[in-house]
C-alpha cells in the first residue's frame, strides 16, 4: 500500500517542490495540499493520512501550535527555513525537521526515517550477551560498586542521574549522563534517548519509537532511532 501525503504549506513553490519529490517515489502517494492549518485540520477528519509534511511559519496558525491540537497525528516532518525550532519540533516527537531548500537527497533520508518508525514491534527473543562486569558510580567523595547486571536502565534528570536498579533501591548521583555513556560502551549498555541509558540484557520488547523493560517504557530520541533500531535487530 502507498503512503499517503499530506503537503501543508502557505508557499506554492514549496508544496511544487515537495509533490515533485513526492512523484519520484513510487510508494508516496499525495491526497491533498493545503495552504493553511485551517484547511489541513479539515482534511484530516475526511481523508486517510499516513504522513504530514508540514511547514512551521504559516498565518493564522503555526505548524507546531497546529500539531499540539491533534490527538492523533500522523507521523509528523516539519519543513521550514528556520532552524531556531528544531529543538521544539525534537519535543514533540516529529519524524524529521527538513530545512528549505529542500534536497532530495535529504527528502528521501526522511522517508527512510519513515520505514523505520513504522517497523512492527519485536520481541527480543536472544539479548545481546554481555559478561557480568562491575562498574562504579561516584556519590560525593564515595564510590558505589554495581553489579552491571543489576541494572535496569540509567535516567538523567538535569545534573544528576538515576540508577534504576533490580529488586533495589535507586541510587542518585551528581553525574553528567554523556561521561557515563563512554563508561557504560562496552559494558552491554546502550544510550537510546538524551535521558536515558538501557540495560541491552534487559529489553524486553522495542519498537522504532521506544524500548521496553519489563513493563517500563521508555522513548527512543530522535537522533538515537536509526543507530539504536540498528544495534537492536542484531542483538
Amino acid at each position: 500500500m502507498k503512503i499517503k501525503c499530506l503537503i501543508v504549506d502557505d508557499e506554492p513553490l514549496a508544496r511544487q517542490l515537495l509533490q515533485n519529490h513526492i512523484a519520484q517515489m513510487d510508494m508516496l502517494e499525495v491526497v491533498g495540499q493545503c495552504s493553511n492549518a485551517i484547511k489541513a485540520a479539515e482534511m484530516l477528519r475526511t481523508t486517510a493520512v499516513d504522513l504530514l509534511f508540514l511547514d512551521i511559519k504559516m498565518p493564522q496558525i503555526t505548524g507546531i501550535d497546529f500539531l499540539k491540537t491533534l490527538k492523533n497525528p500522523p507521523c509528523v516532518i516539519f519543513t521550514t527555513a528556520y532552524r531556531e525550532y528544531a529543538l521544539e519540533g525534537y519535543e514533540l516527537d516529529v519524524l524529521d525537521y527538513l530545512l528549505k531548500p529542500i534536497t532530495f537527497d535529504r527528502f528521501f533520508k526522511a522517508i527512510e526515517r519513515y520505514y523505520v518508525r513504522m517497523s512492527p514491534r519485536e520481541t527480543v527473543v536472544r539479548p545481546a550477551a554481555v559478561p557480568e562486569e562491575s562498574i562504579f558510580i561516584k556519590t560525593g567523595t564515595r564510590f558505589h560498586k554495581l553489579n552491571a547486571a543489576e541494572v535496569l536502565y540509567i535516567e538523567s534528570i538535569k545534573d544528576y542521574i538515576v540508577v534504576h536498579r533490580q529488586g533495589k533501591e535507586k541510587l542518585s548521583a551528581k553525574y553528567k549522563i554523556g561521561d557515563l555513556e563512554e563508561d557504560l560502551k562496552d559494558k552491554g549498555f546502550l544510550r537510546i534517548h538524551r535521558s536515558f541509558i538501557v540495560n541491552l540484557n534487559k529489553i524486553t520488547a522495542f519498537s522504532a519509537q521506544d524500548v521496553e523493560i519489563g513493563a517500563v517504557q521508555l522513548p527512543v530520541g530522535n537522533s538515537y532511532k536509526e543507530y539504536v533500531f540498528k544495534v537492536l535487530k542484531v542483538s
